[in-house]
């Protein structure tokens, strides 16, 4: 029938009018900006995982400065124990073999205590065997806690020793009459009669 096509024509413009009117109303709205994506290495991730395992020593953790400081550290501590307790021994009176506050020091018997209850080492029991149980140190070397030695009864004889302190200083039993104090290597007595030091073994560790 001739008449079908101009009808169906018409109801396809029909239909075209009113759907392009509705999209014309609605706001125009800007793309979205999409970062451009970056392929990352998944593959490579697994080895690191698999071997990122913790050490079994904690010390391992420790960068090499603290490495190299943590034993000086500790031997400072040791030092500082020593001056402390051999401080709280002025005044302690000289006693020939003494070995206890209670009973008076001679100078090797105040040592050997204050290293047996300071930090827990202990030193021979007479001056001439401590001296050859130390490491030798340079003078200008030395640290508080050094064992600072003596001629005085005969240049070929260790016969007395003291703590080192600092400055020059030391603390020692020196003699019979007097009590533990604080002298100096520069006094001409000390000076004149200076053997050397020696630092013991036990915290030789420090160099």
């Amino acid at each position: 029938m001739p008449f079908h096509r101009p009808i169906v024509t018409a109801a396809l413009f029909a239909a075209l009018f009113a759907i392009v009117p509705a999209h014309a109303a609605e706001p125009a709205t800007p793309a979205p900006v999409v970062a451009p994506l970056v392929a990352l290495p998944l593959a490579n991730l697994a080895p690191a995982v698999a071997n990122a395992v913790l050490p079994a020593d904690p010390s391992a953790l420790l960068t090499a400065q603290e490495k190299a400081s943590a034993p000086a550290n500790e031997v400072a501590d040791l030092r500082q124990e020593l001056v402390a307790l051999a401080m709280k021994l002025r005044d302690v009176r000289y006693v020939r073999g003494g070995r206890s506050p209670s009973t008076g020091f001679d100078c090797s018997g105040f040592v050997r205590y204050v290293f047996a209850h300071a930090i827990g080492l202990r030193l021979p029991a007479n001056s001439a065997r401590q001296f050859l149980a130390g490491i030798k140190v340079r003078r200008d070397d030395m640290q508080p806690g050094d064992l600072v030695f003596f001629h005085t009864r005969g240049k070929k004889r260790i016969s007395h020793v003291g703590i080192y302190l600092d400055n020059g200083r030391f603390i020692h039993s020196p003699s019979a009459g007097k009590s533990v104090e604080v002298s100096s290597l520069d006094e001409a007595y000390w000076a004149k009669r200076f053997a050397g030091a020696r630092r013991p073994e036990g915290i030789a560790q420090n160099g």
